[in-house]
């Protein structure tokens, strides 16, 4: 099936513990758009899919979605490792620590534990790829929402 080397293709080394900062990116692993949505998406919209090509392509690309997900994990557990009661308190982290202690849980950034009704899956072609393209979208700093978020220079 698949080779798997243990060890990451770019190695997370995070110096400093920053609670705040793992508080945002969680929404990555596990948010509406998050790597675990992603990934679960492309694996199981395959089986549907008419066209052996497709299949493999979304194969590869929802594989490839589980290994985003082991990079954000390392990337919020070395934000949140070794972190005293202040320090989880003063950051807002401590909702999530209640619950978790520094265990990596797909969460939002506003601490909305991962659903599958993040997921679509039609079983229609066109409704899936499209679902596809919207969930994986990268927004730019040209779009409308962000113009709203950028501060004044």
């Amino acid at each position: 099936m698949w080779i798997y080397e243990k060890k990451l293709e770019y190695p997370v080394k995070i110096k400093n513990p920053n609670p705040k900062l793992a508080k945002a990116i969680i929404t990555q692993l596990g948010g509406p758009d998050g790597e675990l949505g992603a990934s679960l998406r492309y694996l199981n919209q395959r089986y549907s899919m008419p066209y052996d090509e497709v299949i493999g392509i979304l194969t590869d690309v929802g594989t490839e979605e589980l290994a985003h997900m082991e990079i954000i994990a390392a990337i919020v557990h070395q934000l949140t490792r070794n972190l005293s009661i202040d320090e989880i308190k003063k950051s807002g982290f401590d909702a999530y620590f209640v619950d978790h202690t520094a265990g990596i849980y797909p969460v939002s950034a506003a601490g909305v534990p991962f659903t599958t009704s993040y997921l679509e899956v039609k079983g229609d072609v066109f409704a899936d790829l499209n679902e596809d393209l919207a969930a994986d979208a990268t927004p730019t700093k040209e779009q409308p929402q962000f113009q709203k978020l950028r501060k004044p220079v």
